[in-house]
């Protein structure tokens, strides 16, 4: 998606820096300038920070729509012409299960031996039941389009009490309109040769546009990460320390043991995967958002060598239900945080639950955003009071920049390996060491 530079690029002076530098830059500047602003009690700092993160994310969130919805019509068409889609798709699906029934084995491990609600310090009295659940339901609810686009209109009242409209969208409805279309287009035949070929110029206009976006990686992190510091700190660790150490370790082994482990044994070079995925992962950590990070996470798993025509559906799909960090380490853990905290037994039975929960959870609260809605579903599921999803609150935006991290790289682990298994790609393309995948055309 995202290649080497173009004409217009010959004199840009960026070139002569590479884009990992400069990612990494950002992340220094973002880190110090967060720090210099809550020490100093700057306003202007802080909110000059928010203000460019939140515009850069504003900015990706824009193009996830039209590039979703122009990008699956076109594999769907391109897709036509493989004999394996059906073989795709289920080798798809069974990943998404062995990946997240390994994440989730390890949330509960790592949930039973440290003990985190045993050892919390939160005040009780910190326990708030959360306004929006999760509910089996949902799956099916989110499949069926609100609308031709998927969009939907909210009106929020801030504190001072003015009303503020906005548009949202729901990703699994987009992609379901998308697949619906493109089939109906490619079985009309000759009548929809025309859509098809407008639909192919649509998606090379929107990649163009966000390669120019993607130009505005390192200072957007410099605001995403500069704010979380400002805003968040670190002083909310103190009283769920265990809990946020068990949540971590998890990912850190399912990011650096379990997906390196996988990729060795289907034949994947694990340094060159992290090279090409690194832009996307790092993005995710800052920016909190799977969907925002879908379009460079897709130019990811095509850097790796995945055949356009699959991961134009595959990585919008996993971008939505495909979540190892907020679908199985956290919600395994917490639920046992919960349990332990209100001194509430769990057998074999409820460990399987959980298990269940996570493996097919994430497709049932598709379409909806965060970690706390996952939980809330383990905890009806298990039976445990939803109030104590509300001790985990105060340190949520910490874990959610390591869960979003992983959930990327899972979103782009999976595809790659299928395509390996299928035969798309023999090895991982090798890596241009000087311009990673999210360098613009």
């Amino acid at each position: 998606m995202l290649g080497k530079f173009g004409a217009d690029d010959h004199f840009h002076p960026m070139k002569r820096i590479s884009f990992s530098t400069q990612v990494f830059t950002g992340m220094a500047a973002g880190l110090a300038l967060g720090f210099w602003a809550r020490e100093s009690g700057s306003p202007a700092l802080a909110e000059g920070l928010r203000i460019v993160g939140e515009t850069f994310v504003q900015l990706l969130r824009v193009l996830v729509v039209p590039l979703v919805f122009t990008a699956i019509v076109a594999s769907i068409a391109a897709l036509r012409d493989l004999g394996n889609a059906a073989r795709l798709v289920a080798g798809t699906l069974v990943w998404f299960a062995i990946t997240a029934l390994i994440a989730v084995s390890i949330g509960l491990t790592l949930g039973t031996l440290i003990q985190p609600g045993v050892q919390a310090g939160v005040d009780a009295a910190a326990a708030v039941r959360p306004g929006t659940t999760g509910s089996w339901l949902d799956f099916l609810r989110g499949l069926v389009p609100a609308n031709i686009l998927g969009l939907a209109a909210s009106t929020k009242q801030a504190d001072d009490g003015s009303l503020t409209t906005g548009l949202s969208f729901n990703i699994l409805q987009i992609i379901v309109v998308a697949i619906t279309i493109g089939v109906a287009a490619v079985r009309t035949g000759e009548a929809g040769a025309p859509f098809l070929a407008f639909n192919a110029a649509a998606l090379a206009i929107f990649r163009r546009v966000l390669r120019w976006v993607v130009r505005l990686t390192p200072i957007g992190t410099a605001g995403l990460l500069g704010h979380a510091v400002v805003q968040y700190g670190w002083q909310s660790l103190a009283a769920l320390g265990s809990f946020a150490g068990a949540i971590y370790l998890g990912l850190g082994l399912v990011l650096l043991v379990v997906y390196p482990a996988l990729l060795r044994l289907n034949g994947l070079s694990v340094g060159r995967f992290f090279a090409a995925a690194w832009p996307a992962i790092q993005l995710g950590l800052v920016s909190r958002s799977s969907i925002a990070t879908l379009p460079v996470t897709e130019a990811a798993v095509e850097r790796i060598g995945v055949p356009r025509s699959y991961a134009a559906f595959a990585v919008p799909f996993a971008a939505t239900t495909k979540m190892d960090g907020c679908a199985a380490i956290y919600p395994a853990v917490a639920a046992l945080f919960v349990a332990q905290y209100y001194h509430v037994p769990l057998h074999a039975t409820d460990y399987l639950l959980v298990v269940l929960v996570s493996v097919i959870g994430s497709a049932a609260t598709a379409g909806l955003t965060g970690a706390l809605v996952m939980l809330t579903l383990t905890l009806t599921t298990l039976g445990l009071p939803l109030e104590g999803a509300g001790l985990l609150l105060a340190i949520d935006p910490i874990l959610d920049m390591g869960r979003t991290a992983v959930n990327v790289a899972g979103q782009a682990l999976v595809p790659t390996i299928v395509a390996r298994r299928q035969g798309l790609i023999d090895q991982i393309a090798p890596a241009h060491t000087e311009e990673p995948v999210a360098q613009p055309a």
